[in-house]
């Protein structure tokens, strides 16, 4: 009677050292993806902020003088058709004069005796096209136009802009794949932990003849399991946190869009994946080339 008693606790004791082993696993690897699912959040949403500053860069261009309005038009349509526009904006001489008028508080028509500014378009370009070399193209274009005075830009601006947003990529990059070898190895000793502790079982179907194949796919299951239940609580735990900040800053959700919380949901379960399958396989395969004198 004391031995089946006995007997049954020490089945107890174990079933509850397995169950604390799988909710420790699961919170260190969730608590890594919810890092790396973080940091791939944060990358995409540079990028947004990064497209929507380059989308607000103007290049002014200057008509000549005696361009008829008619002419402008023409331009100005013919400019809306360019692959590299974004979106353009026709400044008439009488509204430049009128914006001079409300910004300096002075009328140049009483001193000058006629209106001294030319008709203009401010263009925004499109993102992809906002570096200097592309714009030093754009401009070269425009200027061989008989209609165009002069491309006003601000060179040294977009140079600074595009410097720091390289800079700042590849920093996140280089953070990203720290946080990949780092959870690697963790995970990779937390499932290790996990398989060394089935280590006899492991043995024991090796000595009886089982498929290294067979031994390793409950393990692996559970590997798969673990990366899935893990991915899901860290993207619940992400995009919780978004909808969390956006309903103290509604802005939030202008950056941080829908299709980029997509990408990083299906990131991090990709990821999760992965890792704990990987780490399990060779976990499993570590043990299974021990020798018997070595698994004491």
């Amino acid at each position: 009677m004391k031995s089946e008693t006995t007997t049954h606790k020490k089945k107890r004791k174990r079933k509850i050292g397995w169950a604390m082993q799988a909710l420790t696993s699961g919170i260190s690897t969730t608590l890594l993806l919810i890092l790396l699912g973080l940091v791939i959040l944060f990358s995409l949403t540079a990028r947004v902020v990064a497209d929507s500053v380059k989308q607000n860069l103007t290049v002014t261009v200057v008509l000549d003088d005696d361009v008829k309005t008619q002419q402008a038009v023409h331009l100005l349509d013919s400019l809306k058709t360019m692959r590299y526009v974004s979106n353009i904006d026709y400044i008439s001489r009488e509204q430049a004069l009128q914006e001079q008028i409300e910004s300096m508080g002075i009328d140049p028509t009483e001193f000058l005796g006629a209106n001294p500014f030319s008709i203009s378009m401010e263009m925004k370009v499109k993102p992809e096209f906002s570096c200097n070399d592309s714009l030093d193209w754009i401009a070269g274009e425009l200027r061989e136009s008989k209609l165009v005075a002069d491309v006003l830009y601000q060179k040294d601006l977009v140079e600074s802009l595009n410097f720091n947003l390289h800079r700042a990529s590849l920093f996140m990059l280089a953070i990203a794949l720290l946080l990949v070898i780092i959870s690697l190895s963790l995970i990779n000793n937390t499932v290790r932990l996990s398989v060394f502790h089935h280590r006899f079982v492991l043995h024991t179907m090796k000595l009886v003849g089982a498929k290294w194949s067979f031994i390793r796919r409950p393990f692996l299951v559970k590997g798969f399991w673990l990366g899935v239940i893990s991915a899901l609580l860290a993207d619940a735990a992400i995009i919780g946190g978004v909808y969390w900040a956006s309903r103290y800053d509604s802005s939030v959700l202008l950056y941080v869009t829908q299709q980029n919380m997509i990408i990083t949901a299906v990131s991090v379960l990709v990821i999760g994946l992965l890792l704990t399958t990987i780490c399990t396989y060779f976990s499993v395969t570590h043990c299974l080339k021990m020798r018997g004198s070595e698994l004491y």
